[in-house]
């Protein structure tokens, strides 16, 4: 059977197996016409062999026959060699690389055909070999062996289109990003015998590429987790802006060499990742194929991890769809609970009055006083919806002016210190000192608005201590050349039930509750945290809560700019 053989600007030959085809003709050899010529066993033991320069360097084909190619004239990396020749054999067809032999101190770079010998009706054990000589020869000593060894042969055509092809089939199997990235650098670590390979997640608002997989020899450090500040590396800031392969040389400080070879990935030319090969040989030189597989695979894994990113993203926002309804279903129940409630209140103590069931008139005005506060209770809840519809539609719009701050605080206790005594729990006051009015630059209602609210939730979830308000001011502050308003910092703190830790995230989101019991137990809409929080922030205002833990109090604060610095004194005053 025979197998063609087509070499590059060479004749076109056909080798036919023949008792005579294993021994060591030497002008049958040569009347193929290749410099290079021989026939090995699986196992590296030379069957034949022909070298026009052997001569030259003293070299004897017939001792090479018969023995084995680490004994005599054989590749410097013996098992790639072999194992490529194995794969040869197993896939029965022919391949060509290029490799480094040896011979004593002399070295020789050959470019090769190689051909399974098949037989038929038998599987293929034996090959055909064909070269020739691409690189003088190079001179080879000690340290310089084994420093070049590992990189000696570089099989070309074949070896990066398998590497590809399996970096591709296993990044197009997942939408999951962190499975990209490690199968990425696992897989082309192995493939191209580096000492590190690190894939990096890049955004272009940030300028920082952040370590997110890494493929490393037992011999270096790890940098997983490690952020690169790209503009602070020309090397790096080069590779995002060219999205091209680029290599660094370094000698780190005189220690152990380095080289870099690095491609940003990228998505319709625009860079989403950074994948950085280390070696540290000594003058480490990246071949052609390198540098070309690692453009195609910018191109590849960018597209890859923008599929996933965006599938990730759609996930999520599926998700919080999901609960979006969810917390909306779960509000207007409670909702429709919170609109039936004092409104049956109002029919029933109406209809009372109106069927003369009052004994007297003053058992009368109490049923009116109960159907009025019903009724405050009602138009209270109308307008959180009311409120929550104009938030979500982004039409909360407030008109800003002076605010007074002790009368507001003032407001507030007429308001709300009578339900705080009802319950027998503390309620003060604590102003700071000045010695003009301290004056807001917010609107009246709502400030007052979100001060009921905050102080009504104090006294509702507060069965033992009590609440105190408190406001001080933070003076006009000068920051890396920015200068920040002079702010008053409202406090309330009750001795409550407070919030768990885990829960304290959903307090100000909308429609969320942190706990549906609760609510039914105390009543409410659950709305008056993120209502406030809106409010304060239309203002030029922050909202902050805190709390230890259930049954450890509860903190709520907010700012408001101030309308003019007021004057202070020391100290400060309390009601």
């Amino acid at each position: 059977m025979s197998v063609p053989i087509k070499l590059q600007n060479w004749q076109e030959v056909s080798y036919r197996k023949s008792d005579s085809a294993v021994t060591n003709d030497a002008s049958s050899l040569q009347g193929l016409g290749s410099e290079l010529v021989y026939v090995q066993e699986v196992t590296g033991q030379y069957l034949s062999f022909y070298w026009q320069e052997a001569e030259r360097y003293q070299i004897n084909s017939e001792a090479i026959v018969n023995s084995c190619l680490n004994e005599t004239f054989g590749p410097v990396a013996a098992n790639p060699y072999l194992e490529q020749i194995q794969q040869i054999l197993d896939n029965q067809l022919p391949e060509r690389f290029c490799c480094e032999f040896q011979y004593q101190e002399h070295k020789f770079k050959f470019d090769l055909i190689v051909s399974p010998i098949l037989v038929a009706d038998e599987s293929a054990t034996k090959v055909l070999v064909m070269g020739r000589q691409v690189q003088a020869e190079i001179a080879c000593s000690g340290q310089a062996k084994l420093n070049t060894a590992k990189a000696s042969i570089l099989h070309w055509g074949q070896h990066y289109k398998k590497l590809i092809r399996k970096i591709s089939r296993h990044i197009r199997r997942t939408l999951d990003l962190d499975t990209i990235w490690q199968r990425t650098v696992d897989d082309l670590g192995k493939g191209l015998n580096v000492s590190r390979c690190v894939i990096c997640a890049y955004k272009s608002e940030s300028m920082e590429a952040s370590v997110k997989a890494e493929y490393r020899s037992e011999s270096v450090s790890s940098l997983l987790g490690q952020k690169i500040k790209i503009a602070e590396s020309a090397y790096f800031t080069q590779t995002i802006e060219t999205l091209e392969p680029n290599i660094e040389q370094e000698s780190n400080n005189s220690e152990e060499p380095e080289s870099k070879l690095a491609v940003a990935t990228f998505y319709q030319d625009k860079p989403n990742g950074l994948i950085v090969l280390y070696d540290h040989q000594e003058n480490r030189q990246w071949s052609n194929d390198e540098i070309e597989l690692m453009r195609e695979l910018a191109d590849l894994v960018g597209s890859a991890i923008a599929h996933a990113t965006l599938y990730h993203e759609l996930e999520q926002a599926r998700q919080q769809a999901e609960e979006a309804s969810r917390l909306k279903s779960e509000f207007l129940a409670n909702t429709s609970h919170e609109l039936r409630t004092p409104l049956n209140g109002m029919l029933g103590f109406l209809k009372l009055v109106l069927e003369g069931m009052a004994d007297d008139p003053k058992e009368q005005m109490e049923f009116i006083q109960e159907a009025y506060r019903s009724a405050l209770h009602l138009l209270d809840v109308i307008n959180d919806i009311l409120d929550i519809a104009k938030i979500e539609a982004g039409k909360m719009e407030l008109e800003l002016g002076p605010v007074v701050l002790e009368e507001l605080l003032s407001n507030v206790e007429d308001f709300t210190k009578t339900q705080a005594q009802q319950k027998n729990l503390s309620f003060r006051i604590q102003k700071p000192a000045t010695r003009d009015k301290i004056i807001l630059n917010g609107n009246y209602q709502r400030l007052l608005q979100v001060l009921l609210n905050l102080v009504g939730n104090a006294i509702k979830f507060t069965h033992e201590g009590g609440v105190m308000i408190s406001a001080e001011v933070q003076r006009k502050k000068s920051t890396n050349n920015q200068e920040i308003p002079a702010m008053a910092i409202v406090r309330v703190v009750d001795t409550g039930i407070g919030v768990s830790l885990e829960k304290q995230g959903r307090l100000f989101q909308s429609f969320s509750q942190v706990n549906g019991g609760h609510n039914r137990q105390y009543g409410g809409t659950g709305l008056g945290l993120y209502i406030s929080q809106k409010l304060i922030e239309a203002m030029k205002g922050e909202v902050e809560f805190y709390s230890m833990g259930e049954g450890l109090g509860s903190t709520v604060t907010f700012t408001v700019p101030l309308y003019q610095d007021p004057v202070l004194t020391v100290g400060s005053v309390g009601d």
